[in-house]
């Protein structure tokens, strides 16, 4: 009977948390993601602002393009090289500790990158260091927040909501970041920027410490690093699903992405603008995205996903396209609210399937690989774009980036119902589709 008024109490709870909470925001009603929501909310936004101070300082020492590219590069290529290897480590250390550590680092990195800046002892030579250094520890970083999100929504009903509501949330960064750092790097310097990301940090890693979280002890490996990064190269290879969605997702970060790293071009020298103006363009590009990500947190299922991803794609390639023609701010700031729209749209539909079908004991390997394409296939891009930008001018690389969009969105059309057929069995066996029986098909 105590069992039985223990199970009552706790299904009341429940239900109660469910209906405080509209099923757009429903990943809300767990504790530990309420927390996560709070402190990321304030450092994401010192995130931006330093992101935006970096491409400035960049272009303000050097006037290149190329170096813009370059420094990217720098930042990203350790995803490329370290991301399946941080997938093994995740699948087998307690991810709220690694979470802890890995936003320690990025803290300190941030406050040595004020000290540097403030001082004016900053120079390119540094920055590529840093760029390295933080990019090492973003590797690790960035998969295991992905997958820490299993962990703090504990329900999968509640998973793909928790991931919508994380892009919302990234993308308000997005929105006010660019826009409070354009102000900031105009009334004093881009080392402010970067001392108001390191404080930021403080929040997060309050909010991390302050999480209850069931851990269930890994068993001791038996099997090697060498070993189990074979095993997560094969569960990815074959499966259909998997295969298809992160080849169309290495496109679009490949090409799609990173024609923001020439954001200073665009607004230095064919808008004629300032810092201020790379702050709207890319706020108008947070824009999109947030309203993106507000569509999918409103979604109640995973269901249709898959379908919407190339039609995300060829919007990114068209609008691409349309802004490396514009020289009008207006319809400028226009196209980056649709490329932002667009890119978010196909960003969050593939977390969200992917995270769905994985088994959990692949889970840290596949979410390392989707980082990879994410993170990892970027500095590949933000070199192309730096020297496509050198060589042809940055509007003509950007229509580039966008005609291969287009091109890759095409390519994935073609193999959509292979992969739809592919994922049925997996939705039929987490209830998120009903059964086909043999007697429903003599029916029809």
């Amino acid at each position: 009977m105590a069992n039985e008024s223990q199970e009552a109490a706790s299904t009341t709870q429940t239900d109660s948390e469910t209906r405080a909470y509209p099923h757009a925001w429903r990943a809300l009603r767990h504790r530990n993601f309420r927390l996560f929501v709070i402190g990321q909310s304030i450092s994401l936004i010192g995130t931006w602002m330093t992101r935006i101070a970096l491409a400035w300082l960049v272009y303000r020492l050097t006037g290149s393009p190329w170096m813009l590219g370059a420094i990217g590069f720098a930042n990203q290529i350790p995803s490329f090289l370290l991301a399946p290897v941080a997938g093994v480590v995740i699948d087998r250390v307690n991810r709220h500790k690694l979470l802890t550590l890995t936003q320690v680092l990025l803290m300190v990195h941030a406050l040595l990158m004020a000290a540097l800046t403030l001082s004016h002892v900053i120079t390119i030579p540094v920055l590529f260091a840093l760029s390295v250094l933080q990019g090492a520890v973003a590797a690790f970083d960035m998969p295991t927040r992905q997958s820490f999100f299993v962990q703090m929504v504990e329900s999968r009903d509640d998973l793909s909501n928790a991931i919508a509501i994380n892009s919302s949330m990234f993308n308000t960064a997005r929105l006010v970041g660019p826009s409070i750092a354009g102000l900031l790097i105009f009334a004093t310097s881009e080392g402010w920027c970067f001392l108001v990301d390191g404080v930021s940090y403080i929040a997060v890693i309050a909010s991390l410490l302050m999480m209850r979280i069931h851990f269930t002890e890994t068993a001791d490996a038996t099997s090697s690093l060498a070993t189990e990064l074979r095993e997560g190269w094969a569960y990815v290879s074959h499966s259909i699903p998997i295969r298809n969605i992160l080849a169309l997702f290495i496109v679009v970060c490949l090409m799609g992405w990173p024609f923001t790293v020439l954001m200073p071009v665009f607004a230095a020298k064919i808008l004629h603008g300032g810092p201020h103006t790379l702050g709207f363009l890319m706020g108008a590009l947070g824009l999109g995205a947030l309203i993106a990500s507000i569509r999918m947190a409103m979604r109640l299922s995973v269901r249709g996903l898959a379908g919407g991803i190339p039609i995300a794609t060829l919007v990114v390639g068209g609008s691409l396209i349309a802004f490396g023609f514009s020289s009008w701010l207006w319809l400028s700031l226009l196209l980056m609210l649709v490329a932002g729209f667009a890119l978010l749209q196909c960003t969050i539909s593939t977390n969200t399937i992917l995270q769905t079908i994985v088994d959990e004991e692949m889970r840290g390997r596949v979410v390392s690989y989707y980082m990879m394409a994410m993170d990892g296939m970027a500095p590949w891009g933000s070199l192309i774009a730096g020297a496509m930008a050198h060589a042809i001018g940055a509007p003509h690389a950007v229509m580039v980036s966008g005609a291969v969009c287009i091109l890759g969105g095409l390519w994935f059309w073609t193999r959509l119902n292979r992969t739809r057929d592919a994922m049925r069995p997996i939705y039929e066996r987490l209830g998120i589709v009903p059964k086909v029986t043999i007697a429903d098909v003599a029916e029809n």
